[in-house]
């Protein structure tokens, strides 16, 4: 890591000077065979780059993480003040395919620097549209992923090979075959990886869930978390114009993302729509996928092109916070039961230790079809509700304080409040930490890729039509072809993993 650069004028492209560390020109050569090397590279433990450490080898407190941003929508808008606003970072790149989005990006790190300084004036972060010229920086330790879901894997990828740490959004795949392969890279190069799960990292949420995960609540028997059909965005006020397209009367109970012929629309001025597309199945430009500014923080999430329905709206939020309490982290279910089955009401998850994870779309279901907790209070979304042989406890955020039954468990826990804080995370801090001391991060590739993979496995019962048996060790369904043949899905060229 580097000290804050020197402050220094720049052209109207954002693009700073050679003399801070900016390539002129991208050598795209260079990179390459940088990225070649990184393939062909030992299982490794993390590795930092020896600029890290002070001269006895220990992390030189007063050193700065240099990190850039890809990707600014509505996420990355947040992200980005996070970064500026943090001593422990030093922000040195904004990139985005949309002009004026990188350019505002840009703007707004410059402005909070400048604030800062006695001149008044920064101009030390650029403005970049291809994500490989951030990576062909040396000056660069770390990058933070806030693009569409089609793009996680494949920067995260190239990002490890090229000698970065990150931080990635969820779903960090839109394929289980595209997670497992992220987690192998990430570790083989021996990169600090944070999934961008963050609830699991609010103070009350990991007292609860650590509760749990050490036998509070006795053996677990049901959890139950939420999963919703595309009917509330094929219905909502943006896709009118289109409902003769997307059908939401037929189309809109389907739980799995679909693909639908929407009409080509000009792609608006500054706007690299091929490189948006990038990995994923072409489509024309249609500002259902991308209009700025962003109608919403996650719009293309309905099109299995670009995303993974709830899996990137909150499910992967919850099955992060679920698994870690459970102590299945790193593993996954066995059974995935069809609601036609008839066995259970809804879709439900069996795993290893008999533990059920019941998918409701309205907590009243718990009550109604399930015939479980008349009495209790449940709200609230990124978690779920977990019985257990001694009780029931909430892991829930945005629906008011955590619920349990009996109030003894609270006592056990030793909570002088129940309030949840979303706010109050610290996955950011948990990540810098980590960049200083190669640990592992709350949430690393491999349990990103455990909990993404609950997301495509809520999909694929639905996308075949029947119950499945997965194995999590191998990560394969077992008597089932069909399935199998949807665990990956091949990548636009050149845009290979």
């Amino acid at each position: 890591m580097k000290s804050t650069p020197t402050a220094a004028s720049s052209g109207s492209s954002g693009s700073a000077p050679a003399s801070e560390g900016i390539p002129a020109a991208l050598n795209r050569r260079r990179f390459l065979a940088r990225t070649a090397l990184g393939t062909a590279a030992l299982a490794m433990p993390l590795i930092a780059p020896t600029r890290l450490f002070g001269q006895a080898g220990t992390p030189a407190p007063n050193d700065r993480v240099n990190v850039a941003l890809i990707g600014r929508g509505a996420m990355g808008s947040g992200h980005l003040h996070r970064l500026a606003g943090d001593p422990g970072f030093q922000l040195l790149a904004v990139c985005d395919v949309d002009t004026s989005r990188r350019e505002a990006g840009r703007e707004a790190v410059e402005a909070h620097y400048a604030a800062d300084r006695a001149a008044g004036r920064y101009r030390g972060c650029a403005a970049v549209n291809d994500y490989r010229e951030v990576l062909a920086r040396e000056d660069i330790d770390a990058v933070l992923i806030a693009t569409p879901d089609h793009w996680h894997t494949k920067i995260s990828i190239d990002a490890a090979r090229a000698g970065k740490d990150i931080y990635c959004e969820k779903p960090v795949s839109v394929t289980l075959a595209e997670g497992r392969r992220l987690a192998d890279v990430v570790r083989r190069q021996g990169r600090v990886f944070q999934t961008g799960t963050q609830y699991r990292s609010i103070p009350m949420i990991r007292k609860v869930v650590e509760f749990i995960r050490g036998g509070g609540l006795g053996r677990i028997e049901r959890v139950f978390t939420q999963l919703f059909p595309i009917n509330g965005w094929l219905r909502s006020g943006r896709f009118a114009p289109y409902v003769n397209t997307t059908s939401p009367d037929q189309c809109g109970g389907s739980y799995a993302p679909m693909d639908f012929a929407l009409p080509a629309e000009p792609v608006p001025e500054g706007l690299d729509w091929d490189l948006w597309v990038g990995p994923a199945p072409w489509r024309p430009y249609n500002s259902l996928y991308h209009i700025n500014p962003s109608p919403g923080v996650v719009p293309w999430s309905f099109d299995d092109a670009f995303g993974v329905t709830s899996s990137t709206w909150f499910l992967s939020h919850a099955a992060d916070v679920i698994q870690y309490a459970l102590g299945v982290e790193e593993t996954g279910p066995v059974d995935i039961i069809h609601p036609d089955s008839g066995e259970f009401p809804t879709l439900t998850f069996r795993y290893a230790n008999g533990a059920l994870m019941h998918f409701v779309q309205d907590w009243s279901e718990v009550k109604d079809r399930y015939h479980l907790l008349a009495d209790a209070r449940l709200a609230g979304m990124f978690g779920g509700v977990i019985i257990g042989e001694r009780g029931w406890l909430t892991t829930l955020t945005n629906g008011g304080p955590i619920e349990g039954a009996p109030a003894g468990l609270f006592e056990e826990m030793k909570l002088d409040r129940r309030e949840v804080s979303p706010g109050g995370n610290d996955h950011h801090a948990n990540w810098l930490k980590c960049i200083h001391t190669r640990e592992r991060t709350y949430c690393d590739a491999e349990l990103g890729h455990r909990t993404s993979s609950i997301g495509h496995l809520t999909n694929l019962p639905f996308l075949v039509g029947r119950s499945l048996k997965w194995d999590p060790a191998k990560e394969v369904f077992t008597h089932c072809d069909a399935a199998n043949r949807l665990l990956s899905r091949a990548t636009r060229a050149p845009w290979y993993l």
